[in-house]
């Protein structure tokens, strides 16, 4: 018997107090789906991972070699995310009224 990688997964506290998903609800879903090889199906579970992967591997890079512009580039790709974020989350909201 194999453990998946579900059976690790953080439940999220704002959705079972309150019973609404947060703003980061998805993305453990998200990653462990492109982990799996399903891309598509991890951009319609969470639309930033892609952009959140992107970003941290830039960080991670940064961190270790650094990058001449990267101040600018993680600043852009936070608020790209930030954007991402909130534009599906308002989407998302709006399709459970």
């Amino acid at each position: 018997m194999f453990l998946k990688l579900e059976d690790y997964m953080l439940p999220c506290l704002n959705k079972k107090l309150f019973g609404i998903d947060c703003l980061g609800c998805g993305i453990q879903r998200a990653l462990s789906l492109v982990f799996q090889g399903e891309f598509i199906a991890a951009f319609k579970m969470y639309p930033a991972i892609y952009t959140l992967l992107l970003l941290a591997i830039i960080v991670g890079i940064n961190f270790f070699y650094k990058i001449k512009y990267a101040q600018k580039i993680i600043s852009i790709l936070a608020i790209l995310n930030i954007a991402i974020i909130v534009i599906s989350y308002v989407i998302k909201m709006n399709q459970l009224i």
